[in-house]
């Protein structure tokens, strides 16, 4: 709830935002503001970054790397610092996610509680992963999805013994969110028919583009994560970059923040085949070029962002081939199956886009274009959004989450 508080605070300074899509509060302001707020978002995460990195050598230790490869410390001051630099950079537009601040802050959380009690490694792992579950679950409102979140991605296992804690942590957090954040879901979906033949097929067919698009993006992500500038460059290049990224919304003001308004600009159904294939092009530079200039944030709502809109290009192509009415139904295929692909967990991906958009009427071709996605993403590459960006010669493709299941008498001695 902090965490958002600073963000909204920071919109509302830079563009007057209040409610809304913030990328219509952008639209309303001159090109010359746009320009300058982009660039001072720019300059403020590239002197953060500095000043962090010279007073902690670092910003840090990730979750991932630490339950994964047990390196690493997480310190909650530095979670929450490093998270309220991360909301500042997505609040002035950078094209990042605004999830990584709570996800960090839960996962410092839990391993602050873990030494606090002393407990042994496999309970640590157990707290940090919960921590990040349930920090995703409260930002999103998706208790269900940040419980898998955790299992799935931190621990690699579905056993009993952490599949209570991981619920129940989720369901607390998301239930004091509710104190600040808005009860329903994320996205606004029109009512949709029942699959037809045409989509079932349009399905099959489209997880095996999903799987190549998400392979390609998860090496540019590693590429990205492995350039980022050091020492002073960091004064300099998040200036350069998020200027450039200014420039680009006085055109596409949607390709700034971490893609919700994307997302649902995709989902309407309405949107022109020139302007979809546009921004399909454009979000994922603007996140790729964010993360290489060194700004630190989320890519789970930019990479779902990517997905739907590239779902509503191939839906355009689609009707071209195989008449009919363009509908939400591409664009949320096209969500589920990049987001699935990408994190290399299928079950968290469905469960996100599920309650994300509060519809299950889709369920049957999700799962098709998943399996399809993920199965060709896996071929091309194992690496995921998150091994992709460890620390360099980190993230091979041997890298994964390290099955804790295998311990469960550690997890419940005591």
């Amino acid at each position: 709830m902090l965490m958002m508080a600073v963000l909204r605070a920071v919109q509302h300074v830079a563009f007057g935002y209040q409610s809304g899509e913030y990328s219509s509060a952008v639209a309303r302001h001159s090109d010359l503001r746009l320009v300058v707020v982009l660039a001072s978002g720019g300059l403020v995460t590239g002197v953060g970054l500095w000043a962090i990195r010279r007073l902690a050598g670092g910003t840090g230790g990730d979750p991932t790397e630490v339950v994964w490869l047990h390196r690493g410390r997480l310190s909650l001051s530095w979670a929450l610092i490093t998270g309220a630099l991360s909301e500042v950079t997505v609040a002035l537009g950078g094209s990042i996610g605004r999830e990584a601040a709570p996800q960090r802050t839960g996962a410092a959380a839990g391993a602050f509680l873990g030494r606090r009690f002393g407990l042994p490694a496999a309970q640590l792992s157990l707290l940090i992963a919960c921590g990040a579950g349930a920090g995703l679950a409260a930002v999103y409102d998706v208790p269900f999805a940040g419980a898998l979140f955790a299992m799935e991605i931190y621990l690699g296992t579905m056993s009993l013994p952490l599949v209570m804690p991981a619920l129940l942590t989720s369901g607390v957090a998301t239930a004091v969110s509710w104190l600040t954040l808005p009860d329903r879901a994320v996205y606004a979906i029109p009512k949709l028919a029942n699959p037809t033949l045409s989509l079932m097929l349009f399905a099959i067919l489209l997880g095996p583009f999903m799987g190549v698009a998400s392979a390609g993006y998860v090496r540019l992500i590693t590429w990205a994560s492995d350039h980022r500038p050091q020492g002073r460059l960091l004064l300099v290049e998040p200036l350069v970059v998020f200027s450039a990224l200014g420039l680009v919304a006085i055109a596409f003001p949607l390709v700034l923040g971490n893609g919700v308004d994307l997302a649902q600009f995709a989902f309407t159904g309405t949107a022109g085949l020139l302007t979809v294939a546009a921004l399909t092009l454009l979000k994922p530079v603007a996140t790729i070029g964010c993360l290489r200039s060194g700004a630190s944030g989320g890519l789970f709502t930019p990479t779902l962002s990517f997905g739907a809109i590239f779902g509503a290009l191939a839906g355009h192509l689609w009707v071209m081939v195989w008449p009919g009415a363009m509908t939400p139904s591409f664009a949320l295929l096209g969500a589920v199956a990049l987001l699935a692909a990408a994190i290399e967990a299928p079950l968290t991906g469905i469960a996100m886009v599920l309650e994300l958009t509060s519809t299950l009427t889709l369920a049957a071709p999700m799962l098709l274009a998943v399996v399809g996605a993920t199965l060709v993403s896996r071929h091309l590459d194992l690496r995921s959004i998150y091994s992709a960006r460890l620390s360099p010669g980190s993230h091979d493709e041997s890298v994964a989450p390290p099955a804790i299941a295998a311990n469960e008498d550690s997890l419940t001695a005591g």
